[in-house]
């Protein structure tokens, strides 16, 4: 079954970890047994592992954060380097498209014509992808934003961990800040659609104050079943359904499964099945499963350590289809949970 994935960091990777994505998940591994450091030797991702798993489209990020609160949550100093770092992020992708492997998408042709080529020569055509940044500290003012949008950026969020220039994010309680609100503005005037990952509560309401156009979340879990700043309230996965979003469940080890323990790690509590828990509360929530969807941010920092125990690489996103039949959910509802979701939500966005 085609999967689509809402949040890869495969820039991050390659630039930041040394990976040459175009090896195998294992040759990747091999390359990095000796090394030390999260993460390290036990990836997950890599363009040949996503080709196994039939995934033909992800969003794909580029990021780097402003340090915020004094070296708490770790970044760069200052806005130019961030938006430098992210250019080469970008720089990254467009030498992935030169060599043929990857294709941007960024309009409903570009999406239509990409997916025609995946179902019919799914070992030979690119691997789709829409850039996505995650955290807006690369851009350096609203007026910048056109510069992005014609480099293919179609998601942005405003912040990640800690305090960002424009908002408060994750573990940073508080809303937005002045520099927030005509970014809003010019995000809504292009097009663009919104990321609300990773904004903390008082960010959140104030947002959908102000903005009214697409509404995602590219990777976020359940506060119901995982309590923390980082995961969703059924609130705010209600306001995320009337406003016709989709969320993309995370598969990050600690916002699945509560009382993580970042000393001592283990993730033998944590399945599929558990990813497939937090979607069917969002489904059940929501009673529908038109707001539930993939967005793994496998490698997002960590490994198979801290990724579902029965996952060895990213190509076992295969085996979701068959849990979600196990608990009742017809083939229709299968599809539309493992890509149909957002292939529809971003005709939709495009259409406008």
């Amino acid at each position: 079954m085609l999967i689509v994935d809402s949040h890869l960091d495969l820039a991050y990777n390659a630039i930041e970890f040394n990976r040459d994505l175009r090896q195998t998940v294992h040759s990747i591994r091999q390359g990095e047994a000796d090394m030390t450091g999260k993460g390290r030797g036990s990836g997950t991702v890599s363009l040949p592992a996503l080709r196994d798993g039939n995934i033909g489209l992800c969003f794909a990020t580029t990021h780097c954060r402003v340090e915020s609160q004094e070296g708490k949550f770790p970044g760069v100093r200052t806005q130019d380097i961030a938006y430098a770092k992210a250019q080469g992020e970008v720089a990254y992708y467009q030498a992935l498209q030169q060599q043929g492997l990857l294709r941007q998408v960024g309009d409903i042709e570009s999406l239509d014509a990409h997916l025609r080529d995946w179902n019919e020569r799914p070992q030979e055509a690119p691997i789709g992808f829409v850039l996505s940044m995650e955290g807006a500290d690369p851009v350096l003012s609203p007026e910048q934003l056109p510069q992005w949008w014609e480099q293919g950026l179609r998601t942005i969020s405003l912040v990640h961990y800690g305090v960002s220039t424009y908002a408060h994010g994750t573990q940073a309680p508080g809303g937005l800040l002045p520099a927030a609100r005509p970014l809003l503005e010019q995000i809504e005037k292009l097009g663009l659609i919104l990321d609300a990952s990773h904004m903390a509560d008082g960010t959140f309401w104030e947002t959908l104050d102000i903005y009214q156009g697409p509404l995602i979340a590219t990777h976020n879990c359940c506060r119901a079943l995982v309590p923390h700043d980082r995961q969703f309230t059924d609130d705010q996965i209600h306001a995320i359904a009337e406003r016709r979003g989709v969320i993309g469940v995370a598969f990050d080890a600690w916002m699945l499964s509560p009382g993580w323990d970042k000393s001592q790690p283990d993730n033998s509590r944590t399945q599929l099945a558990t990813v497939v828990d937090h979607m069917d509360h969002i489904c059940q929530l929501t009673g529908s499963t038109a707001h539930a969807a993939i967005g793994t941010d496998l490698d997002g920092g960590y490994g198979r350590e801290q990724s579902p125990c029965d996952l060895d690489t990213i190509a076992d996103l295969q085996k979701i289809p068959e849990l979600l039949l196990q608990r009742g959910y017809s083939t229709a509802d299968v599809s539309a949970l493992m890509h149909g979701n957002w292939i529809d939500l971003l005709r939709r966005a495009w259409a406008a």
